[in-house]
């Protein structure tokens, strides 16, 4: 057996119904695995060993109240995967797929794209199996209160900030922060997403679309091209789509598709401002389906059951969940003309999809160094937190640009195979990898 085959033996071994965290844990094997035979005090320190192992893992119940009165109950995680270079840092996700082998993967991705980022932040994950969707706002408000009453005696904004992820947007946080302000007595960062006039950054909202897309033309950049022209096809409705289809119109592209878990829309007319105002308005304040906009605007379709990647498109920004790019699906997007997939979901691709991009050689930018925007302006949102301070709109989208170009020079010189092609995700695996494993081995073990 190989050493990637030995390794998932005993991860799976060790940790078993936990397919997607193996996903994650595999591709990270997979691309490290040269550094680890050129450097052999990597494998003697049980680097990888210790990495796949989280420091902490909180789980707890969390009893609320409905409207109705009828008590419920969820469960709280919360996985504190590695302070190696800096505090834990990670949003918290609200869904009724939320269990500990989906955080643990949020968890580890959530490790190598902090270090890539080059801010001084570890990785962690959580949330609940509890799921906003169809709760009115004191429902929220109250499961958020109970939720935080357990988790802030383990957060803080030098041990752990949490942020928002799926089903934790503006208003999940601002119960969230209520809360832990009043328990703690304090007003300080230990939250990240915060609304802008209570301790929030310019550009949070944003970020992680936005990030996305400056990958992308930092990948097309490299092959000379850009996103200005091209159709683009984005999946998901929410805060990460709704900003990637934002930039792409500022580009000069033009987005034709969005979905939800209830199907996709395509309009090839594209999604303008307008349009988009439209949706931010259904999602974000109605919280109503996407299937909407197909009555709404003229020449629109609606597709019941389906994910967008059957439209043809030059770049494929996947913004809604894990795994929702199949093999086939990559197939279709590659035969189709595209040319470039920038992530904007967490590991959205299923590893057979990955290969097909690969193979294809197209420009591939997976979700650890696509999708750090999100995270890179929560790390800005911290540093302007410390100081006290609040940085201009125009400073913060710099800041976020220049954060995401080192990325993608960080993955050009650990992923680059030859003048035309850069494997991104060996690259980002191997910088992010070399990052936290140089830290570990100089803090001893702990």
């Amino acid at each position: 057996m190989s050493y990637v085959d030995d390794f998932m033996k005993y991860l799976i071994e060790k940790t078993p119904a936990e397919p997607e965290f193996h996903q994650a844990v595999q591709e990270v094997v997979e691309s490290v695995v040269p550094t680890l035979n050129r450097s052999p005090i990597y494998r003697e320190a049980q680097i990888l060993e210790r990495m796949v192992e989280p420091e902490r893992v909180i789980l707890f119940r969390v009893p609320w109240m409905n409207d109705k009165g009828e008590y419920r109950v969820n469960r709280g995680f919360r996985v504190e995967m590695s302070s190696a270079i800096g505090p834990y840092k990670g949003g918290l996700r609200f869904h009724s797929s939320v269990m500990l082998g989906v955080l643990k993967f949020l968890a580890f991705e959530q490790v190598f794209k902090n270090a890539l980022t080059t801010l001084p932040m570890g990785g962690g994950k959580g949330g609940s199996d509890f799921n906003p969707k169809g709760k009115s706002d004191s429902e929220v408000m109250r499961f958020c209160q109970a939720f935080m009453s357990e988790l802030y005696r383990h957060i803080g904004p030098n041990t752990d900030i949490p942020a928002g992820d799926i089903g934790v947007g503006g208003r999940e946080i601002g119960f969230l922060f209520g809360q832990y302000k009043k328990l703690k007595n304090e007003f300080s960062g230990a939250l990240t997403g915060k609304a802008f006039n209570w301790g929030g950054s310019h550009i949070r909202p944003e970020a992680t679309g936005y990030g996305a897309v400056y990958f992308a033309e930092e990948m097309l950049n490299v092959c000379g091209d850009s996103i200005e022209g091209k159709v683009c096809a984005v999946s998901g409705s929410g805060n990460v789509a709704q900003y990637t289809v934002e930039k792409v119109n500022q580009l000069g592209g033009k987005c034709v598709t969005l979905s939800d878990s209830g199907g996709a829309i395509i309009d090839e007319a594209g999604i303008d401002e307008g349009k988009l105002a439209w949706v931010m308005k259904l999602k974000n304040e109605k919280r109503g389906r996407i299937s909407e906009y197909a009555k709404k605007f003229k020449g629109a379709k609606y597709l019941a059951g389906k994910r967008p990647w059957n439209v043809k498109c030059d770049v494929a920004f996947p913004s809604a969940t894990q795994n929702e790019i199949s093999v086939v699906d990559a197939k279709t997007l590659v035969k189709n003309g595209c040319i470039c997939v920038s992530e904007g979901a967490n590991m959205p691709t299923v590893p057979g999809g990955v290969t097909v991009f690969q193979q294809a050689r197209i420009c591939y930018g997976l979700g650890k160094a696509a999708n750090a925007g999100g995270v890179a302006v929560s790390g800005l949102e911290m540093a302007q937190n410390a100081q006290h301070l609040t940085w201009r709109r125009e400073e913060v989208d710099g800041h976020l640009k220049g954060i995401m170009k080192r990325i993608h020079e960080a993955c050009d010189e650990h992923g680059r195979v030859d003048k035309k092609y850069i494997d991104y995700v060996r690259g980002a695996n191997v910088a992010g990898f070399l990052k936290v494993a140089d830290a570990m081995l100089a803090q001893g073990v702990v």
